[in-house]
């Protein structure tokens, strides 16, 4: 019996420790209007395996309801490419990204922290990561990730062709 409770337990702390977090956008990782941007989340916390990607705002004259962008996203790609037309919004603070139930989209999963949308051409922000830190120490260069990444695609050309090209490391 104690047996089965104490299984019980760590399943269950496993669920309560599972979450889903987004990592990008951010206060200091904002989006640009009708440009490419990325979505970044920590899938591998998640316990959900899909969900619909909304974008809010609390000034309700910027943008009066949540607008659903992706209506379903599966949580094992990580990260997804938001196109121009997903992010035409205007130039403006208070944006959250939203994740949320397929089927009710007032149950929300997680959210972003508030960013900015700036004004079409404006740069992106510069972030990088350590990659290939070894066990002794960090002496891994850094690598241009996330948003940084899409001002490097023309507009409109598709993600497949500027892999093709090598304008995208996947």
């Amino acid at each position: 019996m104690f047996h089965r409770l104490a299984l019980a337990s760590i399943a269950f702390l496993g669920v309560v420790s599972a979450q889903l977090t987004i990592t990008s956008p951010s206060a200091d990782d904002w989006w640009v209007a009708q440009s490419l941007n990325t979505l970044a989340w920590t899938c591998d916390t998640s316990p959900y395996q899909n969900f619909t990607i909304l974008l809010t705002n609390s000034n309700l004259s910027i943008l009066p309801a949540p607008l659903a962008i992706i209506a379903v996203q599966d949580n094992f790609d990580c990260s997804e490419t938001i196109t121009q037309q997903q992010s035409a919004q205007p130039a403006g603070t208070g944006y959250v990204v939203q994740l949320a139930s397929t089927v009710n989209e007032t149950d929300v999963y997680a959210s972003s922290e508030p960013f900015e949308i700036k004004a079409l051409g404006a740069a992106y922000p510069t972030t990088t990561s350590s990659a290939g830190s070894s066990a002794t120490g960090s002496s891994a260069s850094p690598t241009t990730t996330g948003a940084a990444l899409a001002q490097y695609v023309p507009v409109g050309l598709s993600m497949a062709a500027a892999l093709a090209l090598g304008l995208v490391v996947a």
